[in-house]
């Protein structure tokens, strides 16, 4: 390891299990949902009173708004509620309850985080700086979603949480969200559905369109086109699926940013949000947007996938477009470069790439940047997220697999102004596993997806063993004189 003087922070992001959120559970058989429900509708009033008010003793508490939770529940079951008596709110929500389960979120791991800039800096003492930390939080069945931190970096460099209640909630999804054609036609194209058919469904379009101006497209289309044919039917199930993985949601306000979870939407993501790489990213003009990659996994296949949030309230996620859209461990660089969009990636699972567009939906052409170069990283290289500008060039921390697939974390450098030519990099790692820390649920890993610089220290926060999380700051002019040498 290298011998860089590291400062450790004493922070330790452990996994909670008491932190759960409501989740929908409705078998997939209509039967058994009906045979459910009719059990919830032989109950007397009065004893679907006294079974609502036990359960609400139960749970109430492990919760922020456990009821409107519940009767989101029963809307989703009741089409399939056989009588038509009104059902009084007190049944309404034991049959929502009779379709929901808790899930704890963070129970098996809380890891991979990455760190940006508060967009709120106001009433901070001179020199400090409030900070959100993103978290790869991962629960029963490995699905993973992505949780907040807040805290404070002083001007000497301490490092402070703020606490964190035992609630946290899933956003609202935007029912009707808007897209973009352009996008969304040229993603269309790269899936295989460049037909006819997706030509009647998208040309009614305006350039900006809504889920139901494009529900409104598809039902057209179902009622005019004689005969269904197995191609209709494969892009018409194409479009849906694109539109559904492009998404918006919302949180309330009034949540704590450590109350809110970004939890799997789209069936593409059914099994994982993983490994945010959020940065703030400024335009030319000076506006401000907090930007992440990350992977989509629904059990078979990875995705990159991006989302565009500018106070962490209000967040958009979206499909990238082009052919270098591959693989996992894309990263933004935070601002352009010579007018162009800039990107670390990873192709082939070995390697770093670089890549630049004018637009940051769409990548097209990756270049080699580096390569495994010591043994500590001769398996594969990766990026540890967003590079960092320094006066020295472009600071990128990445990842190396060793022997016996042992996660280290090291570092390069960019030219500022063309980040195609590396300056250096350092021969022995900046962090490796060790002690209780290589102990985990995957043994023998260090990892990060995002640090930042605060005065004349890079703050990096890294995953224990895809477990546990915790900080260290490195002295930046140490780091940089290491590059150099």
């Amino acid at each position: 390891m290298t011998s860089l003087q590291l400062r450790h922070h004493g922070v330790a992001l452990v996994p909670e299990s008491a932190r759960v959120i409501l989740r929908p559970f409705i078998p997939s058989h209509v039967q058994r949902i009906t045979t459910i429900i009719g059990r919830a509708l032989a109950l007397s009033e009065a004893d679907a009173v006294r079974e609502l008010e036990a359960m609400l003793r139960e749970f109430d508490g492990r919760h922020l708004d456990l009821e409107s939770a519940l009767l989101a529940n029963f809307e989703r079951v009741a089409p399939h509620v056989f009588t038509q008596r009104p059902l009084s709110r007190a049944r309404r929500l034991l049959i929502g309850a009779l379709f929901s389960g808790e899930y704890a979120l963070e129970s098996a791991a809380l890891f991979n985080p990455s760190i940006v800039p508060h967009p709120d800096q106001a009433g901070l003492p001179e020199g400090a700086l409030r900070f959100i930390l993103s978290l790869r939080a991962t629960g029963e069945g490995h699905i993973s979603s992505i949780e907040f931190r807040t805290g404070l970096i002083a001007a000497d460099g301490g490092i402070a949480l703020d606490p964190v209640s035992r609630f946290v909630t899933v956003p609202d999804v935007d029912p009707n969200p808007t897209y973009m054609k352009g996008p969304f036609a040229l993603k269309l194209h790269e899936m295989g559905f460049d037909n006819v058919h997706t030509a009647t469904v998208m040309e009614p379009l305006g350039e900006d369109f809504t889920r139901s101006d494009l529900d409104q497209s598809i039902q057209r289309l179902r009622r005019e086109a004689r005969p269904v044919t197995q191609d209709l039917k494969n892009t018409l199930h194409g479009i849906q699926w694109l539109a559904e993985s492009n998404y918006e949601i919302e949180f309330s306000p009034g949540l704590a940013l450590g109350e809110r979870a970004l939890f799997p939407v789209s069936s593409n993501e059914s099994h994982g949000i993983e490994d945010a790489r959020f940065v703030r990213f400024t335009e030319d003009d000076g506006t401000v947007m907090y930007y992440a990659t990350y992977t989509a996994y629904n059990g078979r296949a990875v995705l990159p996938q991006f989302i565009e949030t500018r106070d962490f309230l209000h967040f958009r996620v979206l499909t990238l477009n082009g052919a270098a859209v591959q693989n996992k461990g894309m990263a933004l660089f935070p601002r352009r470069i010579a007018g162009s969009y800039a990107m670390l990636s990873r192709q082939d699972d070995e390697n770093l790439f670089i890549m630049f567009s004018d637009n940051p939906h769409y990548w097209g052409e990756a270049r080699l940047l580096l390569r495994p170069s010591e043994l500590w990283e001769s398996v594969k290289i990766g990026n540890c997220g967003s590079p960092i500008e320094t006066e020295a060039g472009w600071l990128v921390i990445t990842h190396g697999v060793g022997p016996m697939r042992r996660y280290c974390i090291g570092a390069a450098l960019l030219d500022l102004h063309d980040p195609t030519k590396v300056l250096g990099r350092l021969r022995e790692p900046l962090l490796v596993p060790e002690g209780p820390g290589r102990e985990g649920y995957v043994p023998n890993v260090v990892y990060s997806c995002g640090a930042l610089v605060h005065g004349r220290e890079l703050v990096l926060p890294f995953a224990l063993s895809d477990r546990a999380t915790t900080v260290v700051s490195v002295p930046l002019d140490e780091l940089l004189a290491a590059l150099q040498a």
